[in-house]
């Protein structure tokens, strides 16, 4: 017997109170403010799977499952993100211009992150910069059916298994530029359809709402899981590869906790070559911290390198007036992930805590003083072009 709309509206509203359960992972359950801020995760999480559980892989586009404006599940200040449903038996055409960024990357995934699918491995990838590309970086891949006869353009095989791309396309310099331009479209059926049938509504908005505890389990269970495994100002290794990351990157990450009166001193040789690296700040959900308003995050071009090729940073809950201070925006405790991608080597960061009134001394002797009008100023400079940049 179908169940009447009222009672679907209560069951999907009782699955999404369920979640609540999930701040049982919380470091402190009983705190408020963190509690609070779970609350505000849990309709994020709303926000962000909304995204795609309408996606059609008949008539696909590519729309953010993670974003840098929501900022869950500790997403990259210089990616923008975007995934787009296809049908692995499918054919489908990419076309547009690379733009100036540091690669864009084309995972084809069976699964994703979003409320339709579970996670699932890569399948193949994509780096444009393999591809033909015209004078102004323009391109025209075909995926999936037979190559064609002819041999013209760029063509790659689709795996039958494949039901999402995941794009990543990175800049170092925010605003500055020109961003990727990119379509996406099925060529082996004829554009057009009709309205999505009732049932089919309501089994999306059936996935939707049990998404945000299956979400919020994921991003809780992160800092959960380092925390029982004991990576508390240490650090460990991963890929995350098959659970939302890029193959052959190397992934550092970990929790930082600072005691009043501390300072963490992170410290790396730098790979040579690579193509890209960041570092960044998470706070205790796995969200971003806010890194339009903060320096929570640095990358190559951001960072300032020692005279001996090391890439040291700070992290400090004042202001130590050096150039790489990763600022926790009044947090004492938070993850922290570095990544090298396209690196030669994975080269580990040490971690050392020091009290901050002694902080110089444990720092090369010509480390630069930043003044406090100066911050002020590259914040500035930051806040400008994470605006004027493409944020999904």
């Amino acid at each position: 017997m179908p169940i009447s709309e009222p009672s679907q509206w209560r069951a999907w509203l009782d699955r999404m109170a369920g979640a609540d359960g999930v701040l049982d992972r919380l470091a402190d359950s009983g705190d408020p403010q963190a509690r609070a801020e779970a609350h505000r995760l849990l309709f994020a999480i709303l926000a962000t799977g909304y995204q795609t559980a309408f996606a059609d892989p008949d008539h696909p586009d590519f729309v953010p499952s993670v974003s840098n404006i929501l900022n869950t599940v500790g997403v990259n200040p210089d990616f923008i993100y975007g995934a787009a449903r296809i049908d692995g038996s499918g054919v489908y055409r990419l076309s547009g211009t690379r733009g100036d960024g540091v690669f864009v990357f084309l995972d084809l995934v069976a699964g994703g992150l979003g409320p339709m699918e579970d996670l699932g491995p890569s399948v193949g990838m994509i780096d444009l910069d393999a591809c033909t590309l015209g004078p102004d970086g323009a391109f025209d891949i075909l995926l999936g059916g037979e190559r064609p006869k002819d041999g013209a353009g760029d063509w790659f095989p689709l795996d039958p298994r494949a039901v999402t791309i995941g794009l990543r396309h990175a800049y170092y310099d925010w605003g500055a530029g020109r961003d990727l331009r990119i379509a996406i479209e099925r060529v082996d059926r004829r554009v057009g359809g009709g309205p999505m049938p009732a049932a089919e509504i309501a089994h999306r908005l059936d996935r939707l709402s049990a998404f945000v505890e299956r979400y919020a389990a994921f991003a809780l269970g992160y800092g959960q899981r380092q925390r029982t495994q004991g990576f508390v100002n240490r650090l460990e290794y991963d890929d995350w590869a098959g659970r939302g990351g890029v193959a052959g990157q190397h992934y550092y990450q970990g929790i930082f906790r600072l005691e009043p009166g501390e300072a963490m001193i992170i410290d790396t040789a730098v790979p040579d070559p690579v193509r890209y690296w960041n570092v960044q700040l998470n706070d205790p959900l796995w969200n971003t911290i806010d890194w339009i308003n903060h320096q929570s995050s640095l990358n190559a071009a951001q960072a300032r390198l020692d005279r001996d090729g090391r890439f040291r940073a700070v992290i400090a809950l004042d202001d130590p007036g050096v150039p790489n201070w990763l600022d926790p925006a009044g947090r004492d405790e938070g993850s922290l992930m570095l990544r090298w991608t396209g690196a030669s080597s994975g080269p580990e960061p040490t971690l050392r805590i020091v009290p901050a009134a002694e902080l110089r001394s444990h720092l090369p002797g010509d480390t630069p003083l930043v003044t406090p009008a100066q911050r002020d100023e590259t914040i500035r400079r930051r806040r400008r072009g994470a605006q004027w940049r493409r944020r999904w």
